[in-house]
Formats: C-alpha cells, sequence, structure tokens
C-alpha cells in the first residue's frame, strides 16, 4: 500500500511541487500555480514551544503525534519518510538503493517547517563555487559533480529548547602582575620581569534566557555539517503544512526527545560556563562548581531545508550539503595526493633556494 500524499494540478491533474521562495505549488506540467492556503488560528498557535517534562513523559495530546510510514536506509540507517510524489529510489544520504517499506510508527508532529528559500540551480551553483574553491582537489571533481544526478531537496528533523536559566556558581579570579629578578647569563647580569597570578575566591551568580537552542535530530549526516550549515532565519518558521513538502523527501527524526535534549543541555552549559567566566573577571578563571536551577523549559520540533548530494568519485562517496535558506555549504572532499606531492616539493625547493642565498649572503 502505498499511502503517500498527492498535490494534484487543478488544471491538468498532474502532480503539483512546492516552488521554492514562493508560497505557492507549481505544476512542471502546464505551468499553473496554485497558493498555499493560509493556515487556520488554531494550527498557527501550534507554533508554541511545548512542554518538555510532558514530552519527554510521553504525555503530549493526539493532535501533536502523528503515525508515519518510514523506510530505514539499509546502509547508513537513515529514516526517511516519504510524502508528496516523489519516489525515491536511491538514499539521498548515501545512495544506496532503498526499497519502500511499509512499517509505521508513532512520533511527534513538527510544529514547523522552514521552507526552501533556494531552488536546485542556485543550490548548484553554491555548491560548485564550494567545490571550485578547495585547495588540493582532484581536478575532475567539480566537472564530475557539474555533470553528476541531482542534488536532493531534504527536510532535515531538529529538535530547539527553550529555558530559563539561574546559575550560582564558585571558582577562583587570577590577576596577573609581574615581579623583577636578576639572573646572569653567560657572565653577564641582567634584570628581568617574571609574570606571577594572584588568586582570590570568587562565587555569585548568573542568569540566561535561551531560545530556540537547535540540535540535530538525525544521525544520518555528522552534526559538524549541519553545524556548519548555520545560522538559519528561525523567524521564517512557517506553522506544518504538508503543502511545503510536495516534491521533497523527509527525514524522521532518529534522535530521541531526551537525547537531544542532552545535548542542548550541554550546549547551554557552554554558555553558562562562559557567563561564569566572564562574570568572575581578571586574566584567568577558575571554576570549581556550577548549580544550575534550570525552569521553563519548552520544545519543538522542526524541519529545515537542506539541498543535498551524495557522490562516488573514483570508488568512494563524498556527500555535499547546502543550506536551503542561505546556500551555505559544507561536506566531504576527496584530496588529489599528486598535487600535495607538487606542494610540498615546491616548498622544499624553495626552502632550499632561500637557505642557499642566505648561506651564500
Amino acid at each position: 500500500m502505498d499511502d503517500r500524499k498527492l498535490w494534484p494540478c487543478n488544471t491538468c491533474g498532474a502532480d503539483l511541487r512546492y516552488a521554492p521562495g514562493a508560497s505557492e505549488l507549481v505544476c512542471d506540467h502546464c505551468g499553473a500555480r496554485q497558493p498555499i492556503p493560509e493556515p487556520p488560528p488554531a494550527k498557527t498557535r501550534r507554533l508554541n514551544e511545548i512542554d518538555l517534562a510532558r514530552g519527554l513523559a510521553d504525555d503530549l495530546p493526539a493532535t501533536q503525534m502523528e503515525q508515519v510510514r518510514i523506510t530505514p536506509c539499509p546502509s547508513c540507517g537513515a529514516q526517511v519518510e516519504f510524502k508528496g510524489a516523489t519516489h525515491a529510489t536511491e538514499c539521498p544520504f548515501c545512495a544506496t538503493p532503498v526499497v519502500i517499506g511499509t512499517g509505521e510508527e508513532r512520533r511527534i508532529k513538527p510544529q514547523a517547517v522552514l521552507p526552501f528559500a533556494l531552488d536546485e540551480r542556485q543550490a548548484r551553483e553554491a555548491m560548485n563555487t564550494w567545490l571550485g574553491s578547495l585547495w588540493f582537489a582532484p581536478n575532475g571533481l567539480q566537472d564530475y559533480a557539474r555533470k553528476g544526478r541531482a542534488l536532493s531537496g531534504l527536510y532535515v528533523p531538529f529538535w530547539t529548547f527553550d529555558a530559563a536559566t539561574r546559575s550560582h556558581y564558585s571558582g577562583a579570579r587570577g590577576d596577573h602582575y609581574y615581579e623583577s629578578r636578576t639572573v646572569t647569563r653567560n657572565g653577564r647580569t641582567e634584570t628581568e620581569q617574571v609574570r606571577k597570578t594572584r588568586w582570590t575566591r570568587r562565587s555569585g551568580w548568573v542568569a540566561r534566557s535561551f531560545d530556540d537552542v537547535l540540535v540535530l535530530a538525525s544521525t544520518s549526516l555528522p552534526r559538524n555539517y549541519t553545524d556548519g550549515l548555520q545560522p538559519w532565519d528561525l523567524s521564517a518558521l512557517q506553522p506544518w503544512q504538508e503543502d511545503y513538502l510536495a516534491g521533497f523527501t523527509a527525514e524522521g527524526y532518529t534522535v530521541a526527545l531526551a537525547d537531544g535534549h542532552a545535548i542542548g543541555r550541554e550546549v547551554m552549559a557552554d554558555v553558562i560556563r562562559q557567563d561564569v567566566r566572564d562574570d568572575i573577571g581578571g586574566d584567568e578563571q577558575r571554576i570549581d562548581d556550577i548549580d544550575t536551577d534550570w525552569k521553563d523549559e519548552t520544545f519543538k520540533h522542526v524541519l529545515l531545508p537542506i539541498w543535498m548530494a551524495a557522490y562516488k568519485y573514483r570508488g568512494k562517496s563524498y556527500r555535499f550539503v547546502v543550506n536551503g535558506q542561505t546556500g551555505k555549504v559544507q561536506g566531504e572532499r576527496p584530496w588529489s595526493a599528486w598535487k600535495i606531492a607538487f606542494a610540498v616539493l615546491a616548498a622544499l625547493i624553495v626552502a632550499g633556494i632561500v637557505f642557499y642565498v642566505s648561506q651564500n649572503s
């Protein structure tokens, strides 16, 4: 059974797809355009944060849950959720062939989606510009990528976390000062300045409110890839509507809410530690203890747009990801052994010439 939702064109009946950068669906067959309807007020209110305690306790109302059909990739384990008229035959993360399954799971429904702002042509231009800037890349890589398969438009799951924090800390402040001392070197007496540090105990309070701390809810892409795609303009989030997925693929989350929350707290804790260092002041800081009170913790499940390509170059797979909102690119890249060897050889030759000239002068 195939329960993929279709968006038929009102003019010719062909499948519609979302037009990046617009608020409408477009028909590639006849060119007709169909506006995406404004969400009702009740749906807009659902963009508000969800109480974290209820989410962790699996105590969310039915309106915030859904049954989804997912297909795990046999190679990388990505949980790909097929919606709209597109039927993928390859995993967009690793280019492995995927057979559509029939398994269903009860999951937290996305509350918001950040629509694509860049179309495939714009994303490919951004990727080719990035590839062209790589040092020591094989000469044929950019041509191969330009002539390769189309990029996949993918909505990737994220958690966002909010919290109000107040933290008590204890530690020490280090202030540098200098003392003079006399030393004898090679029969000569000299005076030099020695830096020392004066430590004084410090304790106090810092407070910070966190809003929309992003945590990748997928294990299919390395976190450094998606972290490198930041920043995202989350003010452009739209209340959840499947219309934005027409013609695209959405990945189901593989990082549970509790695990995502733990990562989010680590991110927030790093910010709090820096706040403590700033509050202690001085030239150096020692932090002995931080006790944080976490309040008003909420979360959202959102989908963010990524254009992605998985290329096989000389028998090895490489992945490139493009921020579907800004065009920022991250990815894996091959290295040209010949270019690196030539650069090392050239550096050695230059160093030899410099050494020869300096010796003779």
